[in-house]
């Protein structure tokens, strides 16, 4: 029996996500190059902001700016980037409290090697040259002194 017939058949699920109201102003402020995060109700500030409070799920709809300096609060090395991440070179995956701020952020720490990193140092945000309204749009931190 070589008449084998055959149908192949892609399942997908096309979609379209909006950024919102909040983390469109996100969005839009790490194109312009500053950092912003959401203020509750209670004045906690949240960053990246949210659009309700995690906490008691009021709505989130004042954003403030934030400092693009913080302290990293926990860490871990990336030897071995794979595709798609920040940075093609080793680095680190950090939780940023940013000044400002009441949450930490997850995002990529430049720092060259694991020794340079220590839960407590202080990262300084670097912005890409370029940008398009994305998350990529903070490069990555930099430990503050060698920004």
């Amino acid at each position: 029996m070589s008449d084998v017939m055959r149908a192949p058949y892609v399942l997908e699920y096309g979609y379209r996500r909006s950024t919102g109201p909040v983390i469109g102003q996100f969005l839009t402020a790490l194109r312009d190059g500053r950092l912003v995060g959401g203020k509750t109700a209670r004045g906690r500030v949240i960053v990246p902001p949210t659009e309700y409070d995690p906490e008691t799920g009021d709505a989130v709809d004042e954003l403030v700016p934030v400092g693009d300096a913080g302290v990293v609060t926990t860490w871990t090395w990336v030897a071995e980037p794979a595709p798609g991440q920040p940075l093609a070179r080793p680095f680190a995956w950090a939780l940023v409290k940013l000044d400002g701020a009441d949450t930490a952020m997850l995002h990529a720490v430049d720092a060259g090697e694991p020794s340079r990193m220590k839960t407590g140092m202080r990262v300084r945000a670097r912005f890409r040259a370029e940008r398009s309204g994305t998350i990529l749009d903070l490069e990555a931190f930099l430990p503050e002194q060698a920004s």
